[in-house]
């Protein structure tokens, strides 16, 4: 029996990039259909299925974030959405917050996370959304969770931004990353350089 790229993907417990990755390097192999579409042999995929995380063992880790140009409370909202959801499916959490850009890579919460993720001290990760992670980059931890067989858990899928809208918010975390170094320098030419760019970029997008 031959099944789908996503029927496979839920077999083994991946992603479909993942599948498309084992393809490539000759992990795993399928057959193509005459549309083109990737077949995969169930008997194949059974030998190749990781052990199942035993979440009663390892605890669940819920992970929050805002940027430091959004309001505080919003981190709390956050935090008490990760809370009552870990909570309803019955798993034992604990709940790691940041306040900080999401190209930040050396917020304190951000390496406790991939610390406890590396020495396999947990056995799900559960987010409101994907860009709370990072906003660029968030692949690469997601890897690092299948590698250490995490579960990733992201609550809210859908009503995806538009590309306007992710391109308006990567451009503001880049302007807030900078501006802290040029604001430092005291210099009124460069503080107006900063609120010139927001001010354009919120104007063109908002």
């Amino acid at each position: 029996m031959k099944v789908s790229i996503g029927k496979a993907a839920e077999v083994l417990g991946v992603t479909r990039q993942t599948l498309r990755r084992w393809e490539a390097v000759g992990k795993l192999s399928c057959d193509r259909t005459v549309t083109n579409q990737r077949r995969y042999d169930v008997s194949m995929l059974m030998n190749q299925r990781r052990p199942v995380v035993d979440s009663s063992i390892k605890k669940t880790c819920a992970y929050a974030r805002v940027s430091s140009h959004d309001p505080k409370e919003d981190l709390t909202r956050q935090t008490q959405m990760l809370e009552m959801f870990c909570a309803a499916n019955g798993w034992v959490y604990e709940v790691i917050t940041d306040l900080g850009s999401g190209m930040n890579y050396k917020k304190r919460g951000l390496k406790r996370l991939l610390e406890a993720i590396d020495q396999q001290q947990i056995g799900r990760l559960v987010l409101t959304h994907r860009d709370r992670l990072l906003r660029f980059g968030a692949e690469l931890i997601f890897s690092l969770c299948e590698a250490r067989n995490v579960e990733v858990v992201i609550m809210n899928q859908g009503s995806e931004p538009s590309f306007e809208e992710e391109l308006a918010h990567d451009v503001l975390e880049i302007i807030t990353v900078f501006s802290a170094r040029l604001y430092g320098s005291r210099s009124k030419k460069n503080k107006q350089l900063i609120d010139g760019l927001k001010a354009t970029t919120e104007a063109a997008y908002g």
